[in-house]
């Protein structure tokens, strides 16, 4: 028996929804190009979260796809790449501090997709999530930032699994890349918790 998709000609593949989209990303930035930016100013604030929100949701439906069988490992990693390959690309604007904001934004979601292919791939990491984060801290005090990007991805995985941060381990991590991996988790583990579009306001 024909499944529905060959009946209208598309593989079930084909029939899965489009999790991320160049043009979505590209309305982010056309608002970020918009607006006057200033990240101690709540709405810049808001609108730069719900941009890294938004990106971490979209990931969050892949593992959710993956997870209820609606996407096999192969299909769901080639998704979590193509949204990293949109989202990690250069951005050019002609206000350097908003190219530094994007960056920020583009540094906290760099572990939300390792960690989310390493959980298609490999599962939920044996540890616990704190410490993982406690060890990525120490990792970058020592100045071996792969070793620190490898503990956060491993909490990527618990946060995925549904383990929730420590808001205090959260909060007592120094200024720096850590910070701001674990920034991307936290979008993460929002996403995970409650998967819901961040709509583009007009």
């Amino acid at each position: 028996m024909n499944s529905p998709g060959d009946v209208w000609g598309m593989s079930d593949d084909d029939a899965v929804e489009t999790f991320y989209t160049t043009e979505r990303w590209q309305n982010w930035l056309d608002r970020l190009a918009e607006e006057e930016l200033d990240p101690e100013h709540e709405d810049s604030a808001r609108l730069l979260l719900n941009l890294q929100d938004d990106a971490a949701i979209a990931v969050a439906k892949v593992l959710a796809a993956f997870d209820d069988g609606t996407v096999d490992e192969e299909r769901a990693v080639t998704e979590v790449r193509e949204i990293s390959d949109i989202v990690l690309a250069d951005v050019a604007f002609d206000d350097e501090d908003k190219e530094m904001l994007i960056d920020g934004v583009q540094t906290s979601l760099v572990p939300v997709f390792y960690a989310a292919e390493e959980y298609v791939v490999g599962g939920v990491v044996d540890g616990d999530v704190d410490e993982f984060v406690r060890a990525a801290a120490d990792a970058e005090a020592e100045e071996d930032l792969d070793a620190a990007l490898g503990y956060v991805v491993q909490a990527g995985t618990r946060v995925v699994g549904g383990e929730r941060l420590d808001i205090e381990t959260v909060e007592a991590l120094d200024y720096g890349l850590v910070s701001e991996w674990v920034n991307g988790l936290d979008s993460l583990q929002s996403a995970v918790e409650d998967p819901e579009v961040v709509e583009e306001e007009d």
